[in-house]
């Protein structure tokens, strides 16, 4: 093996000196691309940043608006900091690894999101969580800079080296206000650097997702407004799950789902309207075809038809929703009474004649709404409902075929055993987690909420039972459709017989799921995707310094890890270089070891190890055949591990080959 020095004369880019979106060095980089009186040996001059800004800029110290709390502004640094872990791949807890572009992650979410930004910054379509509701209970996310209730008076300016200052005989602050207050900072502390990294991961149309009850609803609702803008807020869904009639005072059986659009200006430029479909229309039209059938096609015995069969079905059947589709067109088509009023006044005004009396029926006060020919049409079609005499206002007629769906509502029923109810059936009948999200409902807001994108990238990072992947699945049987999903589920250890972790349950859930679909496949969803990609968070896969004796990167980067593989490095590197997880990839053994080819032929990758001037040039001419087999129209980048070489004349042989053969960029790791 050879030491730093002999390869002096050759220095390939090191990716782990490359930062991403979103981190520090880079956010300090883009100020001096726009700025660059502002910032001077990679540190920002905040007084000339001022300066610059002119009257838009707050003096320091100035007072705001807005959330704040002790720990807030540690909790922000922490989005910025560059991940310094990896992800090992397990394929042995995947499935269908080769194939499938889901993905389920296990370890701390702050910590995956950071390893995953550079890969992933604006490439996800919805964000849907459902974070710790903050109960009395432990919390488990305990980040460094979590603070234990002494900690967090003494930085609030309450506690000093005599102890705290405001408890005791005349204290006005009781002993439940300081346990909640330094709960409440925790919790927020938690939640605002991965909301700040996951707000990166959005498109610009992309659209998050917050589930949460009344414990921190009002701070969640005051953090997304500072992450996200409270001009991007878009609702507050209530979720009435129940009654609880042993409540003291009131029955709170509710949640909410807060929404947010990363930019609501960017959907509302595309003209975005979220329609979703009236549940058990289809229903509904079949009951309208048997009434027209057993009415000879008359129209009024059809109506009777009809309005008897919405009285037999059951109260709370959502086909009650269409009661007023009674009538019908000539052609049996189901319809329902619309306006036929011009909206917001203005309209023509003009006489429409009865067609039994002949006499005209009332003109609406804000004038029709279509034009004299146009209505003389509608009337032609039977479009037109018409009542006994020409004194009552007339009706448009609108088909239930032609409805592209209906807007939903911010507050639904639905009683939230079903989702215990589900995943105890899946689990034949021994549920192993408790109060699992319910699929139904995420399947339903997701659709929504990505405007039914049949090809939608959909991310939980607070996973529990793998719910959110468990409705994407059934999305996809639905519609055939290729939406993907990436969960993320802390290895949080459960109390439950065969798993260790709840992340366990996350992926025995995804596989039971996986088969409970593919039993009812149809034609249209047969080829969809019901695997998963399992990763592990775990430390950097290169040793780092230990701290003794002078700090040699060289060296360091030269150790890899006991027990770790060159599989292991290529998913360290493909994060660190910001390349999705799922891209495709290709391998050949060459001069002993692996090499790997990523994006169809867009990147090499080779790690091995002792390689001399004989297996330098063997590689070489590997990657120019390979290069040559897979041409490609952009950049061809080449990885190396950095002290691979034997010496240096083997990697100055490699070098000289792929030069000469055109290829450009290089980097080490």
């Amino acid at each position: 093996m050879t030491t730093p020095a002999d390869n002096d004369s050759i220095q390939y880019a090191p990716i782990e000196e490359l930062s991403g979106r979103g981190e520090a060095a880079d956010n300090v980089a883009r100020l001096a691309e726009l700025f660059p009186d502002a910032v001077t040996d990679g540190h920002v001059d905040l007084e000339a940043l001022r300066g610059i800004l002119g009257d838009d800029a707050a003096p320091a110290g100035s007072e705001a608006s807005g959330l704040r709390w002790v720990g807030m502004a540690e909790a922000r640094r922490l989005s910025t900091l560059p991940a310094t872990g990896t992800l090992l791949p397990r394929p042995d807890e995947s499935v269908d690894w080769d194939s499938t572009r889901n993905i389920v992650i296990e370890g701390d979410n702050l910590e995956v999101l950071r390893l995953l930004r550079r890969g992933y910054t604006n490439e996800v379509d919805v964000i849907y969580i459902d974070p710790p509701y903050n109960t009395t209970n432990d919390f488990v996310y305990d980040d460094s800079r979590v603070s234990t209730v002494a900690e967090h008076e003494t930085d609030a300016g309450l506690r000093d080296e005599e102890g705290a200052t405001q408890v005791g005989a005349g204290s006005n602050r009781a002993e439940e206000r300081r346990l909640a207050s330094a709960r409440h900072a925790k919790w927020l502390s938690m939640m605002y650097p991965r909301l700040l990294v996951a707000h990166s991961l959005l498109k610009e149309t992309g659209v998050l997702v917050a589930a949460i009850d009344d414990n921190e609803h009002a701070r969640l609702k005051l953090l997304l407004d500072r992450v996200f803008g409270a001009e991007n807020f878009i609702a507050n869904v209530v979720w009435q799950g129940g009654r609880k009639n042993d409540s003291r005072y009131i029955s709170v059986g509710h949640d909410y789902m807060l929404v947010y659009a990363k930019s609501e200006g960017a959907l509302a430029e595309l003209g975005t309207r979220w329609r979703e479909e009236k549940i058990g229309v289809e229903d509904v039209l079949a009951a309208g075809q048997r009434a027209w059938s057993a009415a000879d096609g008359d129209e009024a015995g059809a109506r009777r038809h009809m309005v008897d069969w919405f009285r037999s079905q059951p109260e709370d059947s959502p086909v009650h929703a269409m009661a007023r589709y009674t009538y019908f067109l000539p052609d049996g088509r189901l319809c329902r009474d619309d306006n036929v009023t011009w909206p917001g006044g203005g309209g023509p005004k003009y006489d429409v004649l009865h067609p039994v009396t002949g006499l005209p029926v009332p003109v609406p006060e804000r004038g029709w709404r279509s034009s004299e020919p146009k209505m003389l049409e509608d009337i032609a079609a039977g479009r037109i409902i018409f009542r006994d005499d020409h004194t009552k206002p007339i009706s448009a007629k609108r088909p239930l075929d032609e409805v592209t769906g209906q807007v939903a509502m911010s507050v639904f029923d639905r009683q939230r055993t079903h989702g215990g109810r589900r995943l105890k059936e899946l689990f034949d009948g021994e549920s192993p987690f408790d109060f699992p999200k319910d699929v139904e409902v995420l399947s339903r807001w997701i659709n929504l909420v990505s405007g039914s994108k049949k090809d939608a990238l959909v991310v939980d990072y607070f996973a529990g039972s793998g719910s959110t992947g468990h409705a994407v699945m059934d999305l996809n049987a639905a519609d055939g459709g290729i939406r993907r999903y990436m969960l993320v589920q802390l290895d949080e250890e459960v109390g439950k017989d065969g798993y260790d972790t709840i992340a366990d349950i996350t992926r025995e859930r995804l596989r039971r799921a996986g088969k409970k679909v593919a039993e009812n496949l149809t034609l249209e969803s047969a080829d969809i995707d019901l695997g998963f990609r399992s990763y592990r968070l775990a430390s950097s896969n290169l040793e780092p310094w230990d701290g003794t004796g002078e700090l040699n990167l060289m060296e360091a980067v030269d150790n890899l890890v006991e027990g770790r593989s060159s599989d292991d490095l290529l998913v360290e590197m493909m994060l660190r270089l910001g390349i999705e997880l799922t891209t495709p990839v290709e391998t050949r053994e060459v001069a002993g070891s692996t090499l790997y080819n990523l994006g169809a032929g867009t990147l090499y990758a080779y790690f091995g190890e002792n390689v001399t001037t004989e297996l330098a040039i063997e590689l070489a001419r590997a990657l120019v055949q390979w290069r040559d087999e897979n041409p490609v129209d952009s950049d061809v980048t080449i990885v190396v591990r950095d002290t691979g070489f034997v010496d240096s004349s083997a990697k100055l042989n490699l070098d000289a080959a792929v030069k000469q053969a055109g290829f450009t960029t290089f980097r080490s790791i």
